[in-house]
């Protein structure tokens, strides 16, 4: 039976969530200026967002991995006797991460590397990640996870809004930002992920409460008679989670209970403090 290594991009947040499985993480760079931390190594997600809350002139940055970085996880997981390795990563369409990826896959002798495109971010690539993990400790064959993990990325939906839109047009996320006016940075969007793994905008909203509203609203119309997984992701904002949780537990009592998870600084420098979502994953 192969031996498979399974690792994920440090925009998963895996830091965050505990488990029983050896995950490699390959962490991005936070930059303040001329100031360098290493995700959550040297800089925490509560540290984080600390610092760009009580000081609004910080602008944060980030720097991926090297392709160097990664072929050694490759050739750690092959001397350790796997002869296979998984990288999870975050969507293409949100960094180059995968393309390094792929060049240092290039690179790597003597073991299979499979880099998977999660077309997401944050909770669902941990997912993806557990998944995989368990699956191979069932001595499932790669094929066979693979299959699940396109399950995941093809039946979930990510709906959220952020509190200052300056984070994400300035790292250049947002995919459609040159559709907006010119008082962009005051709007407060409904955000997605769309099925390319690209972050877009549904609708224009102008105040961050009422856009949270339209998150609720548009994933319970998303979400209506459907047999799903929800979960809350945030950057540091356990009072619009607890109101979020609320209004759809009251909604859906079925549910009983709502995870919800952090965003990792490496995606809080994208989407800035306060923000929040709340998606899901479809069950089988």
């Amino acid at each position: 039976m192969k031996k498979l290594g399974v690792m994920v991009c440090t925009n998963s947040a895996i830091d965050y969530i505990s488990h029983p499985y050896d995950i490699p993480i390959i962490r991005s760079r936070i930059l303040f200026g001329d100031k360098e931390y290493v995700d959550y190594e040297e800089l925490t997600a509560e540290r984080f967002y600390e610092m760009i809350e009580n000081d609004p002139s910080l602008f944060p940055r980030t720097a991926m991995a090297s392709t160097g970085e990664m072929l050694a996880v490759y050739e750690r997981f092959r001397d350790q006797g796997c002869d296979e390795v998984l990288f999870i990563t975050i969507s293409s369409k949100m960094s180059g991460i995968y393309e390094n990826a792929m060049i240092a896959k290039k690179m790597a002798e003597g073991v299979h590397v499979t880099v998977f495109d999660s077309k997401t971010v944050g909770y669902l690539q941990v997912k993806m990640a557990l998944t995989a993990s368990e699956m191979a400790a069932r001595g499932c064959s790669l094929e066979e996870i693979l299959k699940e993990l396109e399950f995941i990325r093809d039946h979930n939906h990510i709906y959220f809004a952020v509190a200052d839109l300056k984070f994400l047009v300035k790292n250049g996320r947002l995919s459609n930002a040159a559709g907006f006016v010119a008082d962009v940075l005051k709007i407060k969007p409904l955000l997605e992920i769309d099925k390319n793994g690209a972050v877009v905008t549904v609708e224009k909203i102008r105040t961050f409460s009422r856009a949270v509203d339209r998150v609720i609203e548009k994933f319970l119309e998303e979400t209506e008679g459907k047999d799903i997984e929800p979960f809350i992701i945030h950057a540091k904002n356990p009072e619009t989670v607890a109101v979020i949780r609320a209004k759809v537990l009251a909604a859906r009592p079925q549910y009983k209970e709502i995870k919800d998870y952090l965003l990792t600084p490496a995606v809080g420098a994208h989407c800035g403090p306060k923000a929040i979502t709340i998606g899901y994953v479809e069950k089988h």
